[in-house]
C-alpha cells in the first residue's frame, strides 16, 4: 500500500459522520468515478460499526431529487442527494427547480472532476475527467439554490456541511449545493470544531409583526366576505386544525389557487367554509383577501379581486423575491412564520368575536351555501361521468375516493383536479411545484412511501408526466427498496396542457381548426402496464368505467402485499 492510500480518516468519512450527526438519514445516490472515497468510507464505517446515513442507489437523478422532495414533504426532515460531477448535476437541475419553487430543503451533493492530472491517488484516471471538467460547476444550479460551494483542501467538512444544512432549513427553505473534488474527499480529514449544535437546524423563524396582524384582524372582523387563499399552509400540520377552526369560528371562506394549485391539504375538503380550487366567484366577491403561503394566488388575466378589496400577503418572504416578475397588488405584506401568524390572528379575532356575532353568522350562512353548491356540482359531474361510455376524469376521481382510505397519501401530477378528491387529513396530498418540472410524481411517491412505510401511497399521473418520470428507473427502485405504491396513469394519448394552451391563445386559429394539432399527440401509446410488469410489478389496462373500481382494489391488494402496481387507464381525451 503506498502512502497516498494509507488508512486514515478521510474527508469522505468525516462527511458521512457529519451527515448522521445533523439528522440526515437517507442519501439518494447516482454514483460515478468521483464516488470512490465515499464508497471506501461507507465500507469502513460498516466494519467499524459507525452509524451513517442509508445510501440508496437510484438509476436516474430526476428520480433521486423527487424522492428527496417527497420524503421531506411527508417526514419534515431533509434528505441528501449525491450525483456525479457536472453531468449528474445537470440531470438533477429540473428537480432542483421544483424544490426551489416549493421551498424544499434538498441537500444536493456532487463530486467534482479531479483537479490534478498526477501526484495523488485521486488524480485523473479516465478520459472523462478532462471532458467533465468545468470552470464553474455550481453555476449549473446557482439560480435555483440558496447557497452553493466547492469544498477546498484543508477545510473542515463538518463545518461546511453544517452550514449547508442550516441555510437549507432556514425560512424560506430551499435546496443547497455542495461539490467536492475527488482528491479532497480522499485526503485526510481536517479537524473542525467537532461540535454539533444542540438545536434544530436552521435559524428560528421570524415572528410576524403583532401590530400588522392586529390590523388584519380588524379588517377581517369588519369584512362582509373575507377570503383566505393558500397553497401550502398545511405543510405545518398544526395549521390544518388552526385554519379549519378559524374559518368556522369566524365565518371566513377558504380556497386554493388555480393551477398549479395547492401542494398540501390545509383544510378538509368537506369543510363548510371551503370553496375549493380556483374559486373565481369568491375572489371577485371578497372585500378582504388574505393569502397565506401562496405565491400565485390568482391569474390577473382571467380573474382579480374586486376594486377596493383589502389585499394582504403573509409568508416567510411575502414578496417572493426569487421570482423575477410578480405584480400582485398588496395593502400589506407581512413577513414571518405563517404558523405564528395564524395563531396570532385566531387569538385577536377571538377578542372581537363577541361584538361581531351577527356578522359572523351571516358570513357563515353565505359561505356555507356556496360550499354546498360547489359539492353538488362535483357530485353531478362524477355521476354524469359514470354514465358515459368512455373513461372521464370525474369518474376516475370518484372511484379513487371509494377505494382510498383517509390516511392514504395521494401524489397528484397532472392527474385529476384536487377539487374532486376527498381529503380530510393533513399530509395526505402532494403535488408538483409551480416550476412545473415534469417527472416529479414517480420519485415523490417513492420518497413518500420511504417516509411513511405503514401508509398507502397512490400516484395519479398523466401519461406525459409519467414518461418524464423515468419509469423504468422508478419501478426498479420501488422493487429493489421495497417501496410498493400504486401508480394510476391517466392515458389520454396527448400533451393536453399544450393543446389547452394553444386553444386558449388562438381559440379561432388555424391550429384549432386543424384535423390534427401539431406537437400534442403521444401515440401510438405504449402498454404502460407492461413496463411495471417487466420490473416485477402488477399491471393492468383499464378501458371501461365499470371496470375501474375493481381494478383499483386488485392493485391495492397487490400493494398491500408488497408488490408495486400500475393501472394504465385509457382516458377519454378532453377537448376544452
Amino acid at each position: 500500500m503506498n502512502k497516498e492510500t494509507k488508512l486514515v480518516r478521510s474527508t469522505a468519512a468525516a462527511l458521512l459522520d457529519s451527515m448522521w450527526a445533523r439528522g440526515v438519514r437517507h442519501v439518494f445516490a447516482n454514483a460515478g468515478t468521483d464516488f470512490a472515497p465515499i464508497i471506501e468510507a461507507m465500507v469502513e464505517a460498516e466494519e467499524q460499526g459507525r452509524d451513517i446515513p442509508r445510501f440508496h442507489a437510484i438509476p436516474h437523478e430526476n428520480v433521486a431529487i423527487a424522492m428527496a422532495h417527497g420524503y421531506y414533504l411527508i417526514r419534515g426532515e431533509p434528505a441528501a442527494v449525491m450525483v456525479h460531477v457536472t453531468v449528474g448535476t445537470a440531470n438533477a437541475l429540473c428537480g432542483i427547480m421544483n424544490a426551489s419553487r416549493d421551498n424544499v430543503p434538498v441537500l444536493l451533493l456532487a463530486g467534482r472532476t479531479p483537479n490534478t492530472e498526477t501526484g495523488h491517488a485521486g488524480s485523473r484516471s479516465a478520459g472523462i475527467h478532462w471532458g467533465q471538467d468545468s470552470f464553474d460547476q455550481g453555476g449549473i444550479v446557482r439560480e435555483y439554490v440558496k447557497w452553493d460551494y466547492e469544498l477546498r483542501s484543508g477545510q473542515p467538512v463538518d463545518q461546511v456541511f453544517g452550514r449547508a444544512v442550516d441555510i437549507a432549513m432556514s425560512e424560506p427553505r430551499g435546496p443547497v449545493y455542495l461539490c467536492m473534488p475527488r482528491e479532497v474527499l480522499g485526503d485526510a480529514a481536517t479537524a473542525g470544531s467537532g461540535r454539533v449544535p444542540g438545536r434544530m437546524p436552521g435559524s428560528i423563524p421570524a415572528e410576524p409583526s403583532p401590530a400588522a396582524i392586529g390590523t388584519v384582524a380588524r379588517w377581517l372582523a369588519e369584512a362582509e366576505f373575507p377570503l383566505i387563499l393558500t397553497a401550502t399552509a398545511g405543510r405545518d400540520p398544526a395549521n390544518f386544525e388552526c385554519l379549519s377552526r378559524l374559518a368556522e369560528d369566524y365565518g371566513v371562506a377558504v380556497a386554493y389557487p388555480g393551477e398549479p394549485g395547492p401542494r398540501e391539504v390545509s383544510i378538509p375538503s368537506d369543510h363548510r367554509m371551503f370553496l375549493g380550487l380556483n374559486a373565481r366567484e369568491a375572489l371577485e366577491r371578497a372585500d378582504l383577501v388574505l393569502t397565506i403561503d401562496c405565491e400565485v394566488p390568482w391569474w390577473p388575466r382571467y380573474a382579480s379581486p374586486r376594486d377596493g378589496a383589502k389585499l394582504v400577503h403573509v409568508a416567510a418572504d411575502p414578496l417572493y423575491g426569487r421570482y423575477p416578475m410578480r405584480g400582485f397588488g398588496s395593502d400589506m405584506a407581512i413577513a414571518g412564520s405563517s404558523s405564528a401568524a395564524l395563531r396570532a390572528l385566531s387569538a385577536m379575532l377571538a377578542e372581537r368575536a363577541g361584538a361581531n356575532r351577527a356578522r359572523i353568522e351571516t358570513r357563515r350562512k353565505t359561505i356555507a351555501a356556496l360550499a354546498v353548491e360547489r359539492r353538488r356540482k362535483i357530485q353531478a359531474a362524477q355521476d354524469k361521468a359514470g354514465r358515459e361510455e368512455g373513461m372521464q376524469v370525474p369518474w376516475i376521481a370518484a372511484c379513487i375516493n371509494r377505494v382510498k382510505g383517509p390516511d392514504t397519501i395521494v401524489v397528484n401530477e397532472l392527474g385529476v383536479p384536487m377539487d374532486m378528491l376527498d381529503l380530510s387529513r393533513p399530509k395526505t396530498y402532494l403535488s408538483s411545484s409551480s416550476a412545473g418540472g415534469l417527472g416529479f410524481g414517480l420519485g415523490a411517491s417513492l420518497g413518500a412511501k420511504l417516509a411513511a412505510p405503514d401508509r398507502r401511497v397512490m400516484l395519479i399521473v398523466g401519461d406525459g408526466s409519467y414518461l418524464f418520470g423515468n419509469p423504468v428507473s422508478a419501478h426498479l427502485v420501488a422493487r429493489a427498496e421495497g417501496l410498493a405504491s400504486l401508480t394510476v396513469v391517466l392515458n389520454n394519448g396527448r400533451w393536453h396542457a399544450v393543446k389547452r394552451s394553444t386553444l386558449g391563445m388562438y381559440p379561432d386559429g388555424r391550429a384549432a381548426a386543424a384535423k390534427a394539432m401539431p406537437l400534442v399527440e403521444l401515440g401510438p401509446s405504449p402498454d404502460y402496464e407492461k413496463v411495471i410488469a417487466a420490473c416485477g410489478g402488477h399491471g393492468e389496462r383499464v378501458e371501461k368505467p365499470g371496470d375501474l373500481e375493481a381494478a383499483l382494489r386488485r392493485a391495492l391488494a397487490a400493494v398491500d402485499k408488497g408488490t408495486p402496481a400500475l393501472l394504465n387507464v385509457i382516458t377519454q381525451p378532453l377537448d376544452y
